[in-house]
């Protein structure tokens, strides 16, 4: 029987866990660590040193960064816009929705290093280690999964003892507050969400700490879509990920997006955490407003009845399942209208929509005109309309009547 040399594929954000699984797996495996950082946001250019800096005097074999924000926006957050998807009709699932890429890249890595094994650093408690699994074992069920830090139950004490015992290099400690960044956003975890009472201090928020005590004087923007993807800010034309990036800086600044999200996790459990998503929510806000513009009302209930649930199949890792792809299929048809302009204004704390435009805009394709005029109809088909629409009302009634008689 062959013993297997192959490396372990790590999932690596530099982290305690992660930097405790690099000599942790190799001792105990015996085989190389490949380490692998999937960029779907927030890393610059000294961040990417720092993680090829600590892999290697970690002792792994190999650092692999591989930049993932044009494929996290063309396979996730399009779909995210195009459904204005928030979980619990509030957080914009800033987080997690892109294990599922990130996956799928580990697994691509994998079978190009020829590696049989993956592993992550996550924990028993939270969200991750269910999607990066889901995922993993959808796209590649022979992959063996490791999960070190949740399989054998270390405390954070015990990693650190064990990187201090070996001599290799702590991550840095001392901040109070957990911090996740991506591309749609950043989480924040601290003991004030441990609880369902309290906020995060002002100096905990990362994007728009003092945006409300220095606050800005409001100013006006233009937002332009194309079938439903974001093409333009400020009339300045822009891929996707390079507009998200900008308006994050932009809206940022006005504390836009700022919230704490009490939901249901992949456990089964409650949980909370803050987060700051100001590009999201004003891409979700505007696009929302200008799909009410283009869309009719039996397009956007049934848009917004599939959207619940691909919120739901993000949140869970579940975003590789082909029921995934058929809402996508729904996303991209009812999106074939959705192009125009919105107009906003920012203000500290507050996102308001002027107004919007569209060649395709059902407002303007009408000749009446709401509260006016009829344009479209008579006065006696007006007055035919509302007696069947009132037959029902009528119907029930008669009923009750019946009843009561008897």
């Amino acid at each position: 029987m062959s013993v297997d040399r192959s490396p372990i594929i790590l999932a690596f954000s530099g982290g305690l866990d992660t930097s405790f699984c690099v000599p942790w797996l190799k001792q105990h495996y015996g085989r190389d660590v490949i380490t692998a950082t999937v960029d779907t946001g927030g890393i610059d250019r000294d961040g990417a040193s720092k993680l090829q800096q600590r892999s290697a005097a970690l002792g792994a074999v190999e650092h692999v960064l591989l930049d993932g924000k044009k494929a996290y926006f063309d396979t996730v957050l399009r779909f995210l816009i195009a459904g204005n998807v928030r979980r619990g009709q509030f957080y914009p699932l800033c987080v997690g929705a892109e294990r599922g890429l990130q996956a799928t890249e580990l697994a691509k890595l994998a079978l190009a290093r020829k590696a049989t094994t993956v592993a992550h650093g996550c924990t028993a408690a939270g969200n991750d280690q269910v999607r990066f699994e889901v995922a993993l074992r959808t796209l590649s069920p022979k992959l063996e999964v490791l999960a070190p830090v949740r399989d054998n139950n270390w405390v954070r004490a015990e990693q650190l003892g064990y990187l201090q015992e070996h001599g290799l290099p702590l991550p840095a400690q001392g901040s109070a507050y957990s911090i996740n960044r991506g591309l749609w956003g950043i989480t924040i975890g601290g003991r004030e969400t441990l609880t369902s009472m309290a906020s995060i201090p002002e100096d905990a928020w990362v994007l728009s700490s003092g945006a409300f005590v220095k606050p800005l004087p409001a100013t006006t923007h233009t937002l332009g879509f194309r079938h439903g993807i974001p093409v333009s800010l400020d009339g300045e034309s822009l891929e996707p990920v390079a507009l998200i990036e900008k308006l994050e800086v932009l809206a940022g600044a006005y504390g836009i997006g700022r919230g704490i999200h009490l939901g249901d996790t992949v456990l089964g459990t409650k949980g909370r955490v803050a987060f700051e998503a100001p590009a999201a929510i004003t891409l979700i806000t505007a696009h929302r407003e200008l799909e009410k513009l283009v869309l009719s009302a039996q397009q956007a209930r049934i848009k917004d009845s599939a959207a619940a649930i691909y919120g739901d199949l993000v949140h869970e890792g579940k975003q590789l399942d082909l029921a995934a792809r058929d809402i996508e299929a729904l996303f991209v048809s009812s999106q074939q209208r959705v192009t125009g302009d919105v107009f906003f204004t920012l203000r500290p704390g507050n996102l308001f929509i002027t107004g919007t435009t569209s060649p395709h805009s059902l407002l303007a394709a009408t000749r009446g005109v709401f509260g006016e005029s009829a344009g479209e109809w008579t006065a006696a088909d007006a007055l035919g309309f509302a007696r069947v629409l009132s037959l029902p009302g009528i119907l029930q009634s008669r009923a009750a009547a019946t009843e009561q008689g008897s």
